[in-house]
């Protein structure tokens, strides 16, 4: 599938040059933690759809192998908690579209022992592609659940997108769909290795 829109396209550029760092730390067999249930109360059917679709990914090198490429390092909170390091599926970026059972990131925490383990998703769409794509307009969302806009400029460096994260595969104490987990954290994000001055 071509990318469209030439803004995540550039945001590309940077995500190859971290994939290249990042994927090499973690390509390591993933944490044997259980995953917590999604949340306390009874799951919502978009918790319940995300984990059927994403559970072969509980393993990051099934993540890696289908072309899954690390864009951010670990995401800290400004208060608490983290979202995670988050991979992205460069073929589902930049088409305009929301679809529950293909989120365009997979989010992953960095455990003590070197592993990445998934804890939820994060579905993503820019605000150029959705209005190219839906002439009549609104708020995109994900059965039922609409999405959060985020302007630019922003922390990660992309044009205004749109996006919902949902906490599949760790209870997050401020809801299923809020940003940041309370219960993720990027205390054992690995630092870039500093190649020596000469």
């Amino acid at each position: 599938m071509r990318i469209r829109s030439s803004s995540v396209l550039a945001w590309l550029v940077p995500v190859v040059f971290v994939a290249t760092f990042v994927a090499s730390a973690y390509a390591q067999q993933s944490s044997t933690r259980q995953a917590a249930p999604a949340s306390g109360r009874a799951s919502s059917p978009l918790v319940e759809t995300v984990r059927v679709a994403t559970s072969q990914y509980r393993d990051i090198n099934v993540a890696l192998r289908e072309g899954w490429v690390p864009a951010t390092p670990c995401v800290s909170g400004p208060n608490s908690g983290a979202m995670g390091v988050h991979f992205v599926l460069p073929s589902r970026l930049g088409d305009g579209m929301l679809k529950a059972s293909e989120p365009e990131a997979l989010i992953y925490e960095p455990m003590g022992n070197g592993a990445m383990r998934l804890v939820g998703v994060e579905f993503i769409v820019m605000v150029g592609d959705w209005e190219k794509q839906h002439a009549e307009g609104g708020t995109p969302s994900v059965e039922g659940h609409l999405t959060n806009r985020v302007e630019a400029p922003n922390r990660y460096g992309l044009p205004a997108f749109y996006e919902l994260h949902v906490w599949a595969w760790e209870q997050n104490p401020n809801g299923n769909f809020a940003d940041w987990n309370s219960r993720v954290s990027c205390d054992s994000q690995p630092l870039p290795v500093q190649s020596a001055a000469r």
